[in-house]
């Protein structure tokens, strides 16, 4: 498989740069047989009782960071924690950089952050002096969101977007990125869920920077994902292969619960997880976990498009992406969703 295989034409207009306002206003746009338009806040009307929906509970971080040695500027994106206690980071202007430099940070006179690797490939090994609560904090004072660069915001991310770029169901703070899947849901939009007796799981995937990475590679086979980290507890993964077996469907509320849940299945069903996964979807994947995948529309040329396209077959997903530019749906992270059936 190529990388340009999974090209297709996007019009600027259809990148959305605000979401929709309520979130559960957003379109929907059911992919199976056939196609059908519909809008995010009618799934208590889509789904059976008894399904159940998996969502991502990770909550971002304010990972996006300035510092300088010297004069020299550098700009960081915190990627995931070590097990060493160091971060593994994306750094710009970073060539000149050598193991045990030392980096300011701008805004936070208490965090210093030394080099512990060579960047290689964009990518940095960074130790901060501060630690645990210290250095969340000085996140809070220093960071900011790490928006994905489709996004048009000149002046930096707003106060609206540290709202608008966390779900409903966050809760454990490491994600770089928001796993935007779960953007469009609501408190009311859940109980109505609760009344439909539609269930609700929650697993967690703290997605990395390396998701706003573009391919690099024309033979798909030599691309290597950024690993991430991901807990699927006991408790969870009993209770959905129970759901199952009662005849539930499980829903994957984005590509970030499916790459974990996908990780962690066989034919047997699904089981604990925790650790850093790699995994990476492409046609010709056999699905173990999810029956549906809930996702938003997704770049050309991506490892995501690459997914949704082993998820539901390439050619259905071209004919529902001709048909999404064709009828106005908003494309990204702050676009509109899609409910994807699995291909047999």
């Amino acid at each position: 498989m190529r990388t340009s295989d999974f090209d297709f034409e996007l019009p600027e207009d259809r990148i959305a740069h605000e979401p929709a306002r309520p979130r559960d206003s957003a379109r929907l746009l059911r992919v199976g047989q056939n196609l059908e338009d519909r809008i995010f806040r009618d799934l208590p009307s889509i789904l059976r009782p008894g399904d159940v929906l998996v969502a991502n509970d990770t909550k971002v971080i304010q990972a996006q960071l300035s510092a300088h040695r010297g004069g020299a500027r550098i700009g960081i994106t915190l990627d995931r924690p070590l097990p060493d206690g160091a971060w593994s980071a994306l750094a710009r202007n970073a060539r000149k950089l050598k193991p045990g430099d030392v980096l300011d940070i701008d805004g936070d006179t208490t965090m210093q952050a030394q080099v512990v690797t060579l960047p290689r490939d964009g990518q940095v090994v960074l130790r901060f002096s501060l630690e645990g609560d210290a250095f969340a904090d000085a996140l809070r004072r220093a960071g900011a969101l790490a928006l994905p660069p489709y996004i048009d915001r000149p002046q930096g991310p707003t106060e609206q977007d540290s709202q608008d770029y966390q779900t409903v169901f966050a809760q454990y703070e490491g994600a770089v990125a928001a796993p935007t899947a779960g953007l469009h849901f609501t408190p009311a939009l859940l109980a109505s869920l609760d009344a439909a007796g539609i269930l609700r799981e929650t697993i967690t995937l703290h997605v990395g920077a390396g998701t706003f990475l573009p391919m690099r590679t024309e033979n798909v086979a030599e691309h290597r994902m950024h690993a991430e980290r991901g807990e699927i507890t006991p408790e969870s993964a009993a209770r959905l292969n129970a759901i199952r077996a009662n005849g539930g469907r499980i829903i994957s509320v984005g590509t970030t619960v499916l790459r974990l849940l996908e990780s962690s299945s066989d034919a047997r069903g699904i089981h604990p997880f925790q650790g850093e996964t790699d995994i990476f979807i492409v046609p010709g994947h056999r699905f173990h976990s999810a029956d549906l995948l809930m996702t938003n529309f997704h770049l050309p040329k991506s490892t995501l498009f690459m997914l949704v396209c082993a998820f539901a077959g390439e050619a259905r997903m071209r004919a529902a992406y001709r048909h999404a530019i064709e009828t106005g749906y908003r494309f990204f992270s702050y676009g509109d969703s899609s409910l994807l059936e699995r291909a047999s």
